[in-house]
């Protein structure tokens, strides 16, 4: 029986063609280095727990990508995590009041920072620090909050 050359070709091509499908989904799924432009101005905000948060992960404001995470750094003294994040400078009306968040995005648990304006008549500028942050929510610690609450439930009723 001959071969049918044509039918192995194309499977290889079909292949071939997935494998690179995947691939590419794989790098756009995880590309943290969207582009804000060289012109921007750093900030920075102090959590207590960041969790898996990355170099290069994105700052949001209501979905829409306003800058990314510079550095993250541990503070010596008071043992807070010390995020540093450079915004585009055609964002430069966020409130000085703004609150920052550690939220999760996707399926895959994506850590990034979401920004919440205030309502302050200032702007925030090159060097200011957001004093209002939220902590990333890790599930084990909820989880574990639930399963084992001590908490004072009243039983006497």
């Amino acid at each position: 029986m001959r071969p049918n050359y044509k039918v192995e070709l194309a499977s290889g091509i079909f292949l071939l063609l997935g494998i690179a499908a995947l691939v590419w989904l794989a790098m756009r799924a995880t590309d943290y280095g969207q582009e804000i432009g060289k012109d921007t101005y750093r900030i920075s905000a102090r959590f207590t727990n960041v969790a898996d948060l990355r170099v290069k992960s994105p700052v949001k404001i209501a979905g829409v990508t306003v800058g990314m995470v510079e550095s993250i750094v541990l503070d010596p003294v008071m043992f807070e995590a010390v995020v540093n994040m450079d915004i585009a400078t055609r964002f430069n009306e966020i409130p000085s009041d703004t609150g920052a968040s550690v939220l999760t995005s996707g399926v895959l648990g994506d850590r990034y920072i979401g920004l919440e304006p205030g309502g302050a008549p200032d702007m925030l500028v090159e060097g200011d620090e957001l004093f209002i942050t939220q902590s990333a929510l890790i599930l084990e610690q909820v989880i574990g909050k639930y399963l084992f609450n001590t908490g004072s439930s009243d039983e006497s009723q």
